[in-house]
This record gives structure tokens, C-alpha cells and sequence, in this order.
């Protein structure tokens, strides 16, 4: 194995965190203030990634991307991931990279032109509405909307919650029960049986259009808002959330690399009991802990990605890698506040909204327990080597 990078990707490397040092992270105060301009914001920070020729990462050149590997990718994300501000900078933030890579690989034509486009482009943002109230989430099974044929089109119905990006959203990827199975639709925000029935109060503020819930009634689309294929919306799922589920991990590894570079900062200024902070036994214990977890983290995700390079699935790789992530990242980022102390707790640093930030992280794209079950079965019943 080769863990090597080459000279183009460490220079786009070098050129995102220079970005990032020199146009976000000097904003990131300004959007701790003012959460309401995040959007505003992040479109004056897009403009600048597009300057700068860093914009669309994971998108191929002929849709204005980068062009990138998902090995490359895993580097520029994590680079980018250091503040909350950076991959939607890049426009690489969830959940329109996901919808971007999902509309690439199976929407047609008319329907690229019409909403992958313009989302990446940066003109607009989209949500994926899938998780109900009660029903779908974790358990996709437990679908509950549906979408009841008329003439040649469809009429959906039934309530979706916890859709990120809902307020400001142009567009919705809409899975819902057809006679046929499982679909996916594209349902513009226009249309009058869609509603936003609110913005859901979450523990994270920094998602642009927040978790919003929406309520699919009478809402008619014509057959031209199918995506993909009548029936097969479970599978164009998996196709959609396996890479999420790995770019999520990309992104937020990138904000443990941070947090802990901001613990070693301080604890080398510090003085403590006679002694820099980072002198003492205990302190170094917290910070090797995190430096091993973060490492591997980063071979878990750079071997995914190898993988997805090579054409393979990566099912039980990105669900293994989805709960190691999130949990090793977490830790990385409660060791810097605890490192930290008072300051931490602070917003005079970004580790306590980081810590607010990366805790759902162990929820959304399934939660913990529903992977470890996962990987669990398919050790013990497809007779996985570990």
C-alpha cells in the first residue's frame, strides 16, 4: 500500500488550508454572532473559493468540478473540515454533496439541467427527505409516505422531519411508498402540497436552513419528478448514503484534527503548578490518545475511499468507518475542551460549538448502535474476516 500523496493533491492541500487560514476561519466570529447571515456568508465565501479555483471538490471537470479521486477528496475534505465554514465554502457540504453525487449518477438530462446545475453551481441548496416522524429513518422500512398514481403523474402524501437545509431550499429529494416500491421524486419548494412546518430547535446551529419538517399534502408531481427509476428508490438510497456517510467522516475528521490542534496550542502556553500545562503527564496522555484515534480514523477513511476508487462497494467499510469517526472525533474535541478548561467552554474558541456541532454526528446517517448491529451481522453470518 501506498500512502503517499502526489504533487497535485499537496498542493491543493496547501492551497485549502491557506483559504481556510487566510478568508474562513477569520469569519467564523462573525458567524458565531450572527447565525442568520450564515447563508449570506457562505456564499461570499463560495465566491472566494471560486477565485481561488477551489470550488466543487467532488464533482468531475465537465460539471465545473475538480475532478477529484475519493482518495484526494478524503484530504481536501478533512483540510477543508477544520472549520464548520469550509466545505460549505466548497460547496462540498452536506446535504447537497450528497444530492449532487446521488443527481450525477441518476437523474436524466432534463432533470440535471434543472436541479444538479444550479446546485452545483452554488445558485441554489436542496434537501434529502427521507427520515419521518415515527417511521423511515434508521429503519427505512418503516416508509409511511406515499405516493398514489394519477393520470401520468403521482400524488404524495405524509410527513417528513429532520430534513437538513429544509428553510431556503429550492428543491427536495422526496422518497415515498409507491404501488411499486420505494421512489424517489424531485419536488420543488414551490409546490402548494409541500410545507415547511417548521425549523426543528437542535443542539447544532450551524446547518444552513437548519432540520426542518415538512408536510407532503396533495403535493402533485407529473412523471418528470421521478428520479431514477419507479421502484428503486431503496437502492438509489444506499447509493447516495454510502459515500455520505464516508464524506461526513472526511469533513469531521478534519474538525478533530483542529480541535486538538488548539489544545496543544494552549497547553504549550499555559502555565500550571509551576509547569507549562503541557508538561504534565495527564495532559499528553489526552492529547496521544487523540492523535492515535484520529490516525485511525483517517487509514478507515483513506482505505474506503481507495476502495470506492476501485469500483468496489463500500458498505461495511463506510458503516465501520461512520461509527469510528463520529465516536473517535468527539472524543478528540471533549479532550480539547477538557484541556482547555474555562476557555473552552467559551466561545472565545470554537471548541464548544464544535462539541455541540459533531455530537449528532453519532445519530444522523444512522446511529451507532444500528451500524454495530449491521457490521455485526455480516460478521457473523457472511463470515467476514475481521
Amino acid at each position: 500500500m501506498d500512502f503517499s500523496l502526489d504533487r497535485e493533491t499537496e498542493a491543493l492541500r496547501d492551497r485549502v488550508r491557506a483559504f481556510l487560514e487566510e478568508a474562513v476561519i477569520p469569519r467564523e466570529g462573525e458567524a458565531a454572532r450572527n447565525l442568520d447571515r450564515l447563508e449570506a456568508l457562505t456564499r461570499e465565501l463560495q465566491a472566494e473559493a471560486k477565485r481561488r479555483g477551489l470550488f466543487l471538490p467532488h464533482l468531475p471537470k465537465e460539471l465545473g468540478g475538480l475532478g477529484l479521486s475519493w482518495r484526494g477528496l478524503a484530504v481536501i475534505l478533512e483540510e477543508a473540515g477544520r472549520s464548520l465554514l469550509g466545505p460549505r465554502a466548497l460547496n462540498a457540504a452536506a446535504p447537497d454533496e450528497g444530492n449532487m453525487h446521488l443527481l450525477h449518477k441518476v437523474a436524466n438530462e432534463a432533470q440535471k439541467r434543472k436541479y444538479l446545475y444550479p446546485l452545483a453551481a452554488g445558485e441554489v441548496r436542496s434537501g434529502f427527505a427521507m427520515t419521518e416522524p415515527m417511521g423511515a429513518g434508521a429503519d427505512p422500512s418503516l416508509l409511511k409516505a406515499t405516493a398514489r398514481r394519477k393520470g401520468k403523474g403521482f400524488v404524495l402524501e405524509g410527513r417528513k422531519w429532520f430534513t437538513t437545509g429544509a428553510e431556503g431550499a429550492a428543491f427536495f429529494i422526496v422518497l415515498a411508498q409507491a404501488e411499486e416500491g420505494p421512489t424517489m421524486f424531485l419536488v420543488e419548494r414551490d409546490n402548494p402540497g409541500l410545507r415547511l412546518l417548521r425549523t426543528i430547535p437542535t443542539m447544532d446551529h450551524w446547518s444552513v436552513g437548519g432540520h426542518g419538517e415538512l408536510l407532503l399534502e396533495g403535493c402533485e408531481v407529473g412523471e418528470e419528478a421521478v428520479l431514477g427509476e419507479v421502484g428503486k428508490g431503496f437502492a438509489y438510497a444506499e447509493l447516495r448514503l454510502d459515500p455520505a456517510r464516508l464524506t461526513h467522516c472526511m469533513r469531521w475528521l478534519g474538525v478533530g484534527v483542529r480541535a486538538t490542534e488548539l489544545a496543544q496550542e494552549y497547553a504549550r502556553v499555559r502555565d500550571s503548578f509551576g509547569r507549562k500545562l503541557a508538561e504534565h503527564q495527564g495532559v499528553q496522555f489526552l492529547i496521544a490518545d487523540s492523535h492515535m484515534e484520529l490516525h485511525a480514523a483517517r487509514l478507515m477513511v483513506w482505505h474506503a475511499a481507495w476502495k470506492l476508487d476501485r469500483g468496489e462497494r463500500i458498505r461495511h467499510e463506510a458503516s465501520m468507518a461512520k461509527v469510528y469517526v463520529s465516536e473517535a472525533v468527539g472524543r478528540a474535541v471533549d479532550r480539547a475542551v477538557q484541556i482547555t478548561g474555562a476557555l473552552g467552554i467559551s466561545e472565545d474558541l470554537p471548541l464548544s460549538i464544535f462539541y455541540r456541532e459533531v455530537r449528532p454526528f453519532r445519530i444522523y446517517d444512522g446511529p451507532s448502535e444500528v451500524h454495530r448491529a449491521s457490521i455485526g451481522k455480516r460478521a457473523l453470518f457472511r463470515g467476514l474476516r475481521p
